[in-house]
């Protein structure tokens, strides 16, 4: 089993983002990294996203909302909770909240995380009409809710995570991670390309997950990531395509084939974020013996 961490359905308000509008822009990234496109997202296809969901062998994807990007579009939390409704054993959501309006955050931290059964929360303050850094104060509340609620954060923090380069610093997610020791926090992205500096802020605070996602493809970093994931940083380290920007079949394959150890590949692909999510059952599925159903049975005979 593998949960993918960060993934956006072809569906709804999604369709009007420029992740689904702007096909040129999205497959080139994607072309860049060195894969094709998928044809869920080329078709616009639900239906096809879940087969490839079946093939890659993906079994829970976390939808990850986003909420008032002046340059990226953004998706009302109402339409990701419809998604989930329709298709609840293969998706679970974080709700998209707006980090410049802190009351109104709160509102939508409790209404949809605290009532409405989200696991967490998503922001992407470098992404907002007045961009803000993620340790800015004005964003303190809302991480004290969240820490208060036990759910976590996650935060754009890498690529085009604002209108420069200093907003995908870890320096601000140390900040947070050292104000609020009790809260997840997960790093889309990897703040990527600075990977060596995010892979020491998660080594001295322990609430900080890794997710590189789209940049431990084929991008400058790589292996430093792996090594982390190898080591101190395995029970805090989690998969993701950032589809729609990767395939998943050709992502899955790809992530397995990096030089992960053996031992600590099931937690990277399912059981840290099952503990996450709060799993009821957060354990890995044994693969099933060479030989199929039956051979397993005449092993047992």
């Amino acid at each position: 089993m593998i949960i993918d961490f960060r993934l956006r359905p072809p569906a709804r308000g999604f369709l009007d983002m420029i992740l689904f509008q702007n096909k040129e822009r999205t497959g080139r990234i994607a072309r860049s990294l060195g894969l094709e496109p998928a044809p869920s997202f080329l078709k616009d296809s639900m239906p096809l996203l879940l087969r490839e969901m079946d093939r890659a062998g993906i079994s829970l994807g976390v939808i990850a909302g986003r909420r008032f990007s002046t340059t990226l579009g953004s998706i009302p939390n109402e339409d990701i909770a419809a998604i989930v409704a329709e298709y609840p054993q293969r998706f679970v959501a974080y709700a998209g909240v707006d980090p410049s309006d802190t009351a109104k955050a709160l509102e939508e931290i409790d209404r949809w995380v605290k009532e409405g059964g989200f696991k967490g929360i998503v922001l992407e303050p470098g992404l907002a009409a007045t961009p803000i850094y993620c340790d800015d104060r004005r964003l303190s509340p809302l991480y004290a809710r969240c820490a208060e609620l036990g759910v976590p954060v996650l935060l754009m923090a890498g690529g085009n995570a604002g209108p420069d380069l200093t907003y995908s610093s870890p320096v601000a997610l140390d900040h947070v991670a050292a104000e609020f020791p009790t809260l997840p926090l997960i790093a889309a992205h990897g703040c990527w390309p600075w990977v060596t500096q995010a892979l020491h802020v998660a080594f001295r605070r322990l609430n900080v997950y890794i997710s590189p996602d789209m940049y431990l493809v084929n991008c400058p970093g790589w292996r430093d990531y792996v090594d982390a994931a190898n080591s101190y940083l395995q029970d805090r380290f989690l998969f993701a395509t950032a589809y729609p920007f990767l395939p998943l079949s050709e992502t899955v394959a790809h992530f397995k084939k990096l030089p992960f150890r053996r031992e600590v590949l099931p937690k990277l692909l399912y059981g840290n974020a099952a503990r996450l999510l709060g799993l009821a059952e957060a354990r890995v599925a044994r693969p099933r013996p060479a030989g199929g159903k039956r051979a397993a049975q005449k092993r047992k005979g």
